[in-house]
């Protein structure tokens, strides 16, 4: 069986160090506009820019990081932004406990986390295609998708359980351990790792070089428009449902983080379905009925009611698109980093990254705006009926994968 497959002990450092933060961040699901909401009593339009700006802000920094990890070994810099993460967040429980908290503190440390979160994401994409070959690809990034399927299935519940015992910044504390302890998992992977060696024109360029590569590839630009959009768009209700449900429908911290949190059982299904779906039907064909399905549920979220109806139709929609996307997903990674050469991976990534979270800062302080003139179930609805669009950016027929020998770096280099 593929869950079984041994990928070997050094990708075991890393899937556990990726399940710890997991957790981590699982467990503090939402903390942020949780905070600014019951502490700082901040409205939707404040929560939504919240989200926004620290996103905006956060990608902006990461432009200039892509280039330099390019060519820069990848575990120290995974490291560092770890160790980056578990600081900023360490500070908000610190503030709050001297009665100093505040929204822009709050705000700095979105923007700081949000950076850390391209930078170290770009870099372990990197890693990982050095650590593993092409045939385990798909393996390696079910197994992450599993475990982070499986962190929300757990962490919502306890994080919403924690903050009703010990109040509203206990996960931001727990989350900031998280990537402390995934820090040592990543160092405890062990063996040099030989640093990239620049080839005739591969270290030219800035991060413009990894737009560039994915605007030329005939399945990654229509994939790239396509999960940036719906990636977006699919965030943008989440800080207008914190204020929904919240506030005027009356659910308690721990209804909503269940309300998300159950649902993700769907996640373990769509992530251990997506291998076999694969080899029965294809690449292409898993990827383009998956990505179609992902569109299709957000749109009833604009529906829900108080009580248990409206917990009932939140966990449904949420299920539908998890499964969805926990399909989905695996199989866009893994075709994305074969379609990269390694030489590109990062800034290809960061790239993706970068356009991704400015996309969605964008929309979602546009939202936040549209929610205060028009209602919040209107912005809602229009965010779902949006997504319904999006199919029509998918790719529209099959590309062959290139040969590793495009490759300017073995996708194997030395022994990382």
């Amino acid at each position: 069986m593929g869950a079984r497959r041994s990928l070997g002990r050094r990708f075991g450092w890393l899937w556990a160090a990726y399940a710890v933060s997991a957790f981590g961040t699982s467990l503090s699901f939402g903390a942020f506009p949780l905070i600014a909401v019951l502490v700082l009593h901040a409205g939707p339009a404040a929560v939504s820019a919240l989200a926004a700006a620290g996103l905006a802000v956060g990608a902006a920094v990461a432009v200039p990081l892509g280039p330099w990890v390019e060519f820069r070994r990848k575990r120290p810099v995974m490291v560092a932004m770890d160790l980056v993460r578990f600081a900023a967040l360490l500070s908000v429980p610190a503030a709050y406990a001297l009665g100093a908290l505040g929204y822009v503190q709050l705000l700095a440390v979105s923007v700081v986390v949000a950076a850390a979160d391209i930078t170290f994401t770009a870099a372990s994409g990197a890693f990982l295609k050095s650590l593993v070959g092409p045939d385990d690809l798909l393996v390696a990034n079910g197994r992450f998708e599993a475990t982070n399927w499986t962190s929300i299935v757990i962490g919502p519940p306890l994080g919403g359980a924690a903050i009703g015992l010990f109040g509203p910044v206990t996960t931001l504390l727990a989350d900031a351990v998280s990537y402390l302890l995934s820090a040592l998992g990543i160092r405890a992977i062990g063996a040099g790792e030989p640093r990239p060696v620049p080839t005739a024109g591969a270290a030219k360029g800035s991060l413009l070089e990894g737009w560039r590569h994915i605007l030329a590839g005939p399945t990654l630009r229509p994939l790239f428009f396509n999960t940036v959009l719906v990636n977006a768009l699919i965030m943008v209700p989440v800080p207008l449902l914190t204020v929904l449900m919240l506030g005027p429908l009356g659910f308690a911290p721990w209804q909503y983080a269940l309300a998300f949190s159950v649902p993700c059982l769907g996640g373990l299904l769509g992530s251990r379905m997506a291998r076999p779906l694969v080899t029965r039907f294809g690449e292409y064909r898993v990827l383009i009925t998956s990505g179609i399905l992902r569109a299709c549920w957000p749109l009833g979220l604009a529906f829900i009611g108080p009580g248990t109806a409206g917990l009932l139709l939140v966990m449904a929609v949420e299920l539908g698109v998890i499964t969805s996307c926990a399909v989905f997903n695996p199989v866009f990674s893994t075709h994305r980093l074969r379609m990269t050469p390694t030489n590109r991976v990062v800034r290809t990534l960061s790239a993706w990254s970068v356009t991704g979270k400015l996309t969605t800062a964008a929309l979602t302080a546009l939202w936040g705006l549209l929610a205060t003139l028009t209602g919040t179930r209107e912005a809602i609805a229009l965010a779902g009926l949006l997504l319904l669009a999006t199919p029509l950016l998918l790719p529209r027929r099959p590309t062959a994968v290139p040969d590793a020998s495009q490759d300017a770096l073995p996708s194997r280099a030395g022994s990382p």
